[in-house]
């Protein structure tokens, strides 16, 4: 099995600090690379057979790809600064991202076969919904659901208030079985705020031949190749992570750890 949490590294020629691919990960779907990019360096790359998501984490770009050019997007000063830019790019097409300020850059990518064009994702076109209450709330961003249009890909980003749990109940999508659940491989690239503190993750099954806990820091990946996968943020450290998805069946459907379902049933009464 993978190493399951791959750390940052120093950027290499072309600005690359964090790579998961299907080959590293031994999986068939998911793809995340991290980018650091300084004022003035391009990124340019083929999707080739998969589609990609380039997600502006923070900083301003100039993105050109399948004949459109969305100029100057992006500006986030940190990852919990409101919702971010994005831009869907179709298997089959180039792309350059130009960097205009110190920018981070997420390549998400899962098979594709360029069925849907390139489009921009603006802040506007992100759904935003708040999940959970009491110390298992959190900040939902939907840059890519499943209600909009790809091929395989599912991206979204989470922000995890200090001392809140998150993922949680724990909660799996390894079968299967639309429209009970779902299989899904996820990363999970975490950030935290401030940056110099750490939250938890633990990734399990049911069988507990997965069980793995991380105390992750600035800038971590965690695999998810099955399992449960719940997260936590201690105080005083507010945490933010990007989840990219893909499987046989784009669509989001998971189960709950059976043990742990109490905790969001209504009480009677």
């Amino acid at each position: 099995m993978a190493e399951l949490r791959v750390k940052t590294r120093t950027p290499d020629a072309s600005g690359k600090v964090l790579s998961v691919t299907p080959e590293s990960a031994g999986w068939k779907h998911v793809g995340f690379e991290m980018f650091h990019l300084a004022p003035g360096q391009s990124l340019s790359d083929a999707t080739g057979d998969r589609e990609v998501c380039l997600v502006l984490v923070t900083g301003t770009a100039s993105v050109t790809a399948g004949g459109e050019r969305f100029a100057s997007i992006g500006g986030r000063k940190t990852p919990f600064d409101g919702k971010p830019y994005s831009v869907y790019v179709p298997a089959g097409s180039d792309f350059t991202v130009a960097a205009e300020s110190e920018l981070e850059l997420a390549v998400c990518s899962a098979p594709g076969t360029g069925a849907f064009p390139v489009r921009l994702i603006p802040p506007e076109k992100v759904g935003f919904e708040e999940r959970g209450q009491g110390t298992n709330r959190r900040l939902v961003y939907n840059i890519l659901p499943d209600t909009e249009p790809a091929e395989s890909l599912l991206v979204v980003e989470v922000i995890t208030p200090g001392g809140n749990w998150s993922s949680y109940p724990p909660h799996k999508h390894d079968r299967d079985a639309f429209p009970e659940e779902t299989f899904l491989e996820e990363t999970y690239y975490h950030r935290l705020n401030p940056p110099q503190g750490f939250a938890f993750q633990r990734v399990y099954t049911d069988a507990r031949d997965i069980d793995e806990t991380f105390a992750v820091e600035n800038g971590d990946c965690v695999l998810v190749p099955r399992g449960y996968h719940p997260v936590g943020a201690p105080h005083g450290y507010d945490l933010y992570y990007l989840n990219v998805m893909a499987g046989p069946t784009r669509q989001w459907r998971f189960k709950n750890d059976p043990a742990h379902e109490w905790i969001v049933k209504p009480k009677a009464g």
